[in-house]
């Protein structure tokens, strides 16, 4: 089989690691050809805390991938996400030395060039530059600024910022279990990708991806991402709740969680009862459901609180900001029964589930169609993005070496093309190149 075609996501999350193989068919759908799942050790609300167990996880996704589709995985997509993400608004601007020349792509790269050299954290490190509008000369709202005239080009950006180290070590683990870093993308992108329809990212849509450590926010309005944010709560600290509350085993509390919990304490009666074993030889507890439903509402309720107050923070309140889109629900925890009605009832926005089934080969398996897997759908989707992206620029070069054969007595009427392709990949795959150095230099 054509290994140009085939691409890996590689989700690294903090209770599972999938790695999940996928092809473009001929409607150009995405096919799934294999998912291995293995239980993420090492991982930590989002962030790597240890290499050793997070490489066999690795490992042992990748193999099991390998066993169901009975290809050789090399290169991954992977995504990033964790509580050192965070996100900003700047406006930058530059000057242009001629303006009686129009606006090309270099000019672009100048300016967003400029907005990497503000200054961070220490330890913090731009991973994503992603412009709003252009503003050319005081005349705002320009969404696509090339072949316009114009002295002064100014943009808004959103800026997403990380920790270089945590995606360092992502790098480490990846190339330790023996793998190939293709690409890097941010998780929430590529949920949303996955998950959110064209017309939805036009109108405003608000995707709220619950995974196990975190809960990834990307707020989309206008069909550009407008805002993001890792909230550092998932899944996991429900779980933890329940273990406290009901002083029984991790284990025990998840399975609680995903068979009989609720964030709706209304709907159960009192006399609902659970019968859990007790440790080796100890009564069994009764546990009302009840107070297991009032257990996970009192943390669902903080977790969205807190992704409301972010959507609050891009504006949704104003009129022209307004997410018409309401809220797409995505991840492991958004299985949770009940959650859609509560997430409407506390901010008052329409709501509904995110499935990856939109992008996927109809023939698709149930399982994979799952909310759980969305961000591997994302990433596969996005790998195989970046080799059409490759193949594009490998003819266009060519295309230009054949020009320039044909044409050696005019070299200044030709626009050298392949230089701004080449600078206008996104950041993240500058970031990508940058990682691989990094480790190529660390070995």
């Amino acid at each position: 089989m054509d290994k140009q075609n085939i691409s890996v996501g590689l989700d690294i999350g903090t209770t599972k690691i999938v790695a999940m193989i996928g092809r473009k068919n001929e409607y150009d759908k995405v096919e799934i050809l294999g998912l291995g799942k293995a239980k993420s050790m090492g991982v930590h609300r989002g962030v790597v805390n240890n290499i050793t167990q997070t490489i066999q996880s690795i490992q042992q996704a990748v193999q099991e991938a390998e066993a169901a589709s009975g290809e050789k995985i090399e290169d991954v997509t992977v995504g990033i996400a964790g509580q050192h993400i965070r996100s900003l608004q700047h406006s930058d601007y530059i000057t242009r030395p001629n303006s009686d020349m129009v606006i090309d792509e270099e000019d672009i790269d100048r300016l967003i060039n400029q907005v990497h050299k503000l200054v961070m954290l220490p330890g913090e490190e731009i991973i994503h530059v992603l412009p709003q509008e252009f503003k050319i000369d005081g005349q705002a709202e320009i969404t696509e600024p090339i072949g316009m005239y114009g002295g002064r080009l100014e943009a808004n950006f959103h800026v997403v910022v990380g920790q270089v180290s945590s995606i360092r070590n992502v790098g480490r683990c990846i190339k330790s279990a023996g793998l190939n870093l293709e690409g890097i993308t941010l998780e929430p992108l590529a949920s949303a990708n996955a998950v959110l329809s064209r017309e939805e990212k036009e109108a405003g849509v608000a995707l709220i991806d619950i995974g196990g450590g975190t809960t990834d926010l990307a707020v989309f309005k206008d069909g550009i991402i407008r805002h993001t944010a890792v909230i550092p709560f998932g899944g996991g600290v429900i779980t933890e709740d329940i273990k406290e509350g009901c002083s029984i085993i991790e284990k025990q509390a998840e399975l609680l969680k995903v068979k009989f919990g609720s964030a709706w304490p209304g709907e159960n009666k009192d006399n609902e009862i659970v019968s859990i074993p007790g440790l080796r030889g100890r009564e069994p507890k009764e546990i009302t459901l009840k107070n297991l439903s009032k257990i996970i509402h009192a943390r669902v309720v903080e977790i969205i609180e807190q992704v409301y107050v972010e959507i609050k923070n891009y504006g949704h309140e104003e009129q022209k900001k307004k997410l018409i889109g309401g809220i797409v629900l995505t991840g492991g925890g958004s299985q949770l029964k009940h959650l859609k009605q509560l997430v409407e009832y506390i901010t008052g926005m329409d709501t509904r589930i995110g499935y990856p089934n939109e992008h996927l080969a109809g023939d698709s398996d149930d399982d994979i169609a799952s909310p759980l897997y969305a961000t591997a759908v994302g990433l596969v989707m996005d790998g195989l993005k970046r080799q059409e992206r490759k193949k594009v620029e490998v003819v266009e070069q060519d295309v230009e070496i054949e020009n320039e054969a044909e044409l050696p007595e005019e070299p200044e009427a030709e626009p050298i093309a392949p230089e701004p392709i080449k600078e206008r990949r996104s950041f993240l795959d500058k970031l990508t190149e940058r990682v691989k150095d990094f480790l190529d230099k660390a070995e």
